[in-house]
């Protein structure tokens, strides 16, 4: 396995590998890899020839009082990871290598990211959006593996790679959770011991619009209502928003009759985490 750590040697090997039309890989993080992480990568490692973990902590995707500074960062572990799963190249670039001091130019989605976190967090998926695309051009890609967690960005991105003609196939693979099912995220590290076992309420209350679901329940409103009761129970969780939502589109619907996308943002104590299930889905 090799480190990458500059735009032009990136470009050269993926126009290489090209050339030699092989088939490549791409998985996308922000490091301090968990099991999530690693699950898109032994993913993508099955179906490529060149696979291409990148780690990156993009500052634009995250707001003025967000947790760029402290997000956290374990190169050599990740490094590690990366290789017993396989991975051919780590690219991981500086900041100034990816955004000039008077970077002016930004990739933008205007309607699927609107709502749920983009609502909350103005500017996030712009940020999201515009890093994506500097990173499938400067690698180039066949295909790239998202995770089902990170739902909207899912959506957005294929939304971006549609209109924007990018040839980049987007894959999407399962929420990976703990054994207790909290869904596997780095900013679970944040969490005292007290705030972990109050973070449960969110993959329980998953569970629960799952289970009104499997038992008849269509009205969108009477699954919200219930799920908002269960995380209020919860004393140190703090909703950010209980949204059920076409799975597509992410317009809110009110009966579950085609793939909807059930989504959650709660944060405990000064942690924001999110998780979501598919509905009616064939």
């Amino acid at each position: 396995m090799k480190t990458i750590s500059t735009v032009a040697e990136m470009r050269e090997i993926s126009s290489r590998a090209r050339s030699l039309k092989q088939t490549i890989g791409f998985v996308p993080t922000m490091g301090f890899l968990h099991d999530g992480h690693l699950s898109l990568i032994r993913s993508a490692r099955s179906c490529c020839d060149l696979l291409v973990v990148s780690i990156f902590v993009n500052r634009t995707q995250f707001g003025p009082n967000e947790d760029f500074d402290s997000y956290p960062r374990d190169l050599s572990r990740d490094l590690e990871l990366c290789r017993i799963n396989k991975a051919d190249l780590v690219f991981h670039p500086p900041q100034e290598d990816m955004y000039f001091d008077d970077y002016s130019v930004f990739v933008e989605e205007t309607r699927l990211s609107r709502g749920l976190c983009g609502a909350a967090r103005p500017g996030h998926f712009k940020g999201v959006t515009s890093v994506v695309c500097k990173l499938f051009n400067i690698i180039q890609p066949d295909f790239a593996v998202f995770g089902q967690k990170d739902a909207q960005q899912v959506r957005v991105i294929d939304r971006m790679v549609r209109d924007l003609n990018i040839p980049v196939e987007i894959r999407t693979a399962p929420i990976v959770r703990e054994p207790d099912g909290l869904a596997m995220s780095s900013r679970n590290t944040y969490l005292s011991p007290e705030e972990r076992s109050q973070a449960l309420c969110l993959s329980k209350t998953i569970s629960l619009a799952e289970k009104l679901h499997s038992g008849g329940e269509l009205r969108a409103s009477t699954i919200e209502s219930a799920m908002r009761e269960l995380i209020e129970s919860y004393s140190m969780a703090q909703i950010d928003y209980v949204e059920i939502v076409d799975s597509g589109s992410l317009e809110p619907v009110e009966k579950i009759e085609a793939p909807t996308l059930v989504a959650i943002a709660v944060r405990i104590g000064s942690t924001r985490l999110i998780d979501n299930t598919v509905l009616g889905d064939s």
